[in-house]
């Protein structure tokens, strides 16, 4: 039977915050080289399954990936291309039709999603660093849209939505992901507190930086979403107080919008989006600046601030940073050992991360998968065939796939 833990009370949310997971975060890899991937498939053994990794190679910074109804793959890489993966192989021509990106720190291509209607519409939307004529450091974190009917392009490819901040500092992670509804979730990231002031911009109301959006497929706003018709609120704004969210997922049970945040050295969180909501950052953090200085405004040895009246508390956090990216909650049944449980990747930490939930929806263990192979798991996501697909984030980068030892 499918263990799916179900969340419905805030009191789960207070208990869930007390459990603070202590990962050893690895190596200190940033954007440069990992360890070099087999190019073999290999068999690795958790606490409850024996799994076999196969990795599709010949990718560069691979970001975000979408399984496609037919069992293609469509993979972002960082530097502006869409490759595309048939029957297990990686086509060497990059899909045509991707507009020109931005590809100054860490900026470039990112998400991609299908619509949720993907079968009828052919619809493919994803997240770019736009560039900025007047900068050519800086990027806008930018929704678009073209259609993908398994040829060698997408067509029709238009912008939906760009976000009113031209970012030059890092990159502004952009994640997407469809609600129950057709609408749609997109992060804009705000990674730094330099220059003073920026970070900030995670608590202005008229700033998309540092939020979680609500948009309609069509680029507009719902009527519905919390801040329409507020004075001085962007009407996009679904959730604010973001840091950096490298995963979205919806919670198969629930309907909840549930993200993984990147917090500065410390604190990187798992939050559960609801709308209006504030999650705090820069005012409180349970991690400190790279500066060294806490967060929220003190300075000197004081102990960053984790709690303030009306900001959320995240569901559960790391110290160390691991860098948590892409997440799922596993409910194929291919590894039936791992049914409802959240699968997160992590890219200082090197690792995919299992962490356990109990009926509650609270987390009870945590295990490290995959260190073996000292990869940057960035996108994490699961199939319609219940196998389980990552994205490594290196210049030799890859999709690997994850099959019982049987065979899937």
């Amino acid at each position: 039977m499918s263990r799916i833990p179900v969340r419905t009370s805030s009191a789960t949310v207070v208990a869930a915050v007390t459990v603070i997971l202590i990962v050893a975060a690895g190596s200190a890899q940033g954007p440069g080289p990992g360890r070099p991937l087999p190019d073999e498939p290999q068999v690795f053994s958790s606490q409850s399954e024996t799994f076999r990794v196969v990795p599709i190679k010949g990718l560069a910074r691979p970001w975000g990936l979408a399984i496609l109804p037919n069992g293609d793959i469509l993979v972002t890489e960082r530097s502006g291309q869409l490759r595309v993966i048939r029957d297990g192989v990686l086509d060497p021509e990059p899909l045509a039709g991707i507009p020109a990106v931005s590809r100054t720190m860490l900026k470039g291509l990112m998400d991609i999603v299908l619509h949720p209607n993907f079968a009828q519409n052919q619809f493919v939307y994803f997240t770019y660093s736009k560039p900025n004529p007047e900068n050519r450091l800086a990027g806008t974190a930018t929704l678009a849209r073209g259609r993908y009917d398994g040829g060698g392009a997408l067509m029709e490819v238009r912008d939906l939505f760009q976000s009113k901040n031209a970012w030059a500092e890092g990159a502004q992670a952009a994640r997407l992901q469809f609600a129950p509804d057709g609408t749609l979730f997109m992060s804009v990231g705000i990674p730094t507190r330099r220059p003073v002031g920026k970070a900030e911009s995670a608590q202005d109301p008229a700033s998309h930086a540092g939020k979680i959006l609500r948009l309609n497929a069509d680029g507009t706003v719902p009527a519905d979403n919390p801040f329409v018709g507020r004075d001085g609120y962007l009407p996009e704004i679904y959730a604010l107080g973001i840091r950096n969210a490298i995963g979205l997922m919806i919670h198969p049970d629930t309907g909840e919008l549930w993200e993984t945040e990147n917090g500065p050295q410390g604190g990187d969180e798992i939050n559960i989006i609801r709308p209006g909501a504030n999650y705090g950052w820069p005012v409180v953090s349970y991690g400190r600046d790279y500066s060294g200085n806490p967060t929220g405004g003190l300075s000197g040895p004081q102990q960053p601030s984790p709690c303030a009246p009306g900001m959320e508390q995240p569901f559960t956090f790391w110290s160390p940073s691991p860098a948590v990216s892409g997440m799922i909650l596993y409910t194929g049944d291919k590894f039936p050992e791992w049914q409802g449980d959240l699968l997160v990747g992590s890219l200082r930490g090197t690792a995919l991360q299992r962490i356990v939930l109990n009926e509650d929806g609270l987390p009870t263990r945590h295990e490290l998968l995959l260190t073996e192979l000292g990869q940057r798991i960035r996108d994490v996501r699961q199939g319609p065939d219940g196998l389980i697909y990552l994205t490594t984030d290196d210049e030799d980068g890859a999709v690997l796939r994850l099959e019982p030892v049987d065979g899937p």
